[in-house]
């Protein structure tokens, strides 16, 4: 909770500050007005200052309901409407549905994902904390052993399902400023253990995992293009016994990016660092380095609208997305670390995403599939299917 008290201290100013140069307006005018005699009398306005109300509402970061003109304003609208400067950037919503949207709004998102073939769930530290099996080393490997290791085991699994149901609710005050949170909820099948060491299998697991918070601070926000800052937050809060969770604070900076490149297609970005703060002890447990380690996410993704109508939109949606793990280590039996273990450092995993969004009104569905490219993976598969609406 500190944590998050400190991340929106520092973004809650930078928030204000962009809206100081909207929150006043200055106008003159010049009028005649025609007298009873036929004479015209000459008056100026006098300056006016007025404040924008909207300033205090929550904004929503999209609608659906018509296509966006070329100028990023609904093809329904009147050529005096579309003159007018809006505190609100008329955009057609994120597409992508891995990436992390760069659009601030106020929205509700529900998100179910199914993955399976999660080899190594320990890596790093970043999906699961590090494999309890480190506990029963005491007689096969006393230099590998930590009594404290607080991930699932007995057994090492040989590969690890794993199904993900994410709630999530943001919040803009503010045009360029936002916060959220995020609430998982996770369910984990081990499929089948390694028969050394011989330690006893643990079976099927379910419960909250680790939740998210953060905020996010919007540099650019048009009509066209946003490039927004996002500060997150993760807390363990899930289970790491059970393997809900990793048992040790993260904080995660991130620049994410929205380009609308016509009234149909789109190409959004991401590029951020996820960093723990703690972890558990490396192998031996007297070694400088530990176990949980920071890795550098980035990801890219086009989507084209291939319906346009007044009232839904269909757009595929295509994602190449990349984690390149910066430190850390994962079990490995037969490492090279003391047999057990191998250093994470320098590993990369690409994944290939596509998917399909459909919007209507204020609400979007996407529907996708996920497919790892490298051989080290979270997973090598995945199917994901979202639903939001903005208010």
């Amino acid at each position: 909770m500190k944590l998050l008290l400190m991340i929106v201290a520092v973004a809650f100013p930078l928030s204000v500050a962009a809206q100081q140069g909207n929150s006043q307006t200055t106008s003159t005018a010049s009028v005649e007005v025609p007298t009873a005699t036929g004479t015209t009398v000459q008056a100026q306005a006098a300056n006016l200052v007025s404040i924008d109300s909207s300033l205090f509402s929550t904004y929503p970061a999209y609608s659906y309901m018509s296509p966006l003109a070329e100028d990023g304003t609904p093809q329904s609208q009147s050529k005096a409407s579309n003159e007018q400067t809006s505190s609100r950037p008329k955009i057609g919503g994120s597409m992508v549905g891995y990436i992390d949207d760069a659009i601030v709004g106020s929205e509700i998102r529900v998100r179910f994902d199914a993955a399976g073939n999660d080899e190594f769930p320990d890596l790093a530290e970043f999906f699961y904390a590090k494999c309890g099996c480190y506990k029963s080393l005491g007689t096969l490997d006393p230099v590998a052993l930590d009594p404290n290791t607080p991930g699932p085991g007995g057994g090492v699994p040989k590969d690890v399902n794993f199904q993900q149901l994410f709630v999530r609710a943001e919040l803009a005050p503010w045009r360029h400023f936002s916060f959220y949170v995020d609430v998982p909820f996770r369910w984990i099948q081990p499929q089948g253990f390694l028969a050394f060491p011989p330690f006893p299998p643990f079976g099927n697991q379910g419960g909250i995992g680790d939740v998210d918070a953060g905020v996010k601070v919007a540099v650019i926000a048009s009509t066209k293009q946003y490039l927004t800052f996002q500060l997150q937050g993760d807390f363990p809060s899930g289970n790491a016994s059970d393997g809900l969770g990793t048992n040790h604070y993260s904080i995660a900076p991130e620049l994410t990016y929205y380009q609308r490149l016509s009234g149909r297609a789109a190409l959004e970005a991401e590029a951020g660092i996820s960093a723990p703060i703690g972890g558990s002890a490396g192998v031996p447990i007297t070694s400088s380095s530990g176990f949980a380690g920071s890795v550098f996410i980035y990801g890219v993704g086009p989507s084209y609208k291939i319906y346009e109508g007044e009232r839904a939109q269909i757009a595929p949606v295509l994602e190449l997305v990349g984690w390149h793990v910066l430190s850390g280590l994962y079990s490995n039996v037969g490492g090279t670390i003391d047999g057990t273990t191998n250093s994470a450092a320098g590993i990369n995993i690409v994944n290939l995403k596509l998917g399909v969004r459909t919007n209507f009104g204020r609400n979007s569905i996407y529907v996708g599939y996920g497919h790892a490219l490298t051989r080290i993976t979270w997973y090598q598969d995945i199917f994901r299917v979202e639903y939001r609406v903005a208010f």
